[in-house]
């Protein structure tokens, strides 16, 4: 007698255990607006102290997404905005804050974290303010994290 046994999981892990904060523009009366300047990001990686461009030269952009960190309370993103007209260059600094909780699937996935942000700031020359508006960070990428004020120049 022959007997067979097989299993199977119906656990569908995700193929990447990072997760990412969402941003929106806005101008001031609340409306989604566009950024005509082109915008890089950019981070220092943990490992070796290098610059990780995230985002490269985008432009006529009105959201963006951004990875955020497992390893550290903080994630300092490094904004370089280029006036389309003038060429002229202007960089700001974001800070996000956050605690990290560790999310468990199954012990067939990776290991992953999901964030509560408890803060955000900003150096205030091209951007004129951000406000988190949600602050949970996991797997739904269609909430937006925060709302981000660009001053204009034009």
């Amino acid at each position: 007698m022959l007997v067979s046994i097989s299993s199977c999981s119906s656990i569908d892990c995700p193929m990447n255990s990072l997760v990412y904060t969402q941003y929106q523009l806005r101008n001031s009366d609340g409306l989604v607006d566009t950024l005509h300047d082109t915008l890089t990001i950019s981070t220092q990686r943990a490992i070796d102290g290098n610059d990780s461009i995230l985002i490269n030269r985008n432009v006529r952009t009105t959201e963006f997404s951004l990875p955020i960190s497992y390893a550290h309370p903080q994630d300092v993103f490094f904004f370089e905005m280029i006036d389309t007209l003038t060429k002229a260059t202007t960089y700001d600094t974001v800070t996000v804050t956050k605690e990290d909780h560790e999310h468990f699937e199954s012990v067939d996935c990776s290991p992953s974290y999901f964030h509560t942000i408890t803060a955000v700031s900003s150096t205030n020359h091209a951007i004129d303010s951000i406000v988190l508006i949600y602050p949970d960070v996991n797997y739904d990428t269609s909430r937006k994290h925060f709302n981000i004020y660009f001053r204009h120049r034009r």
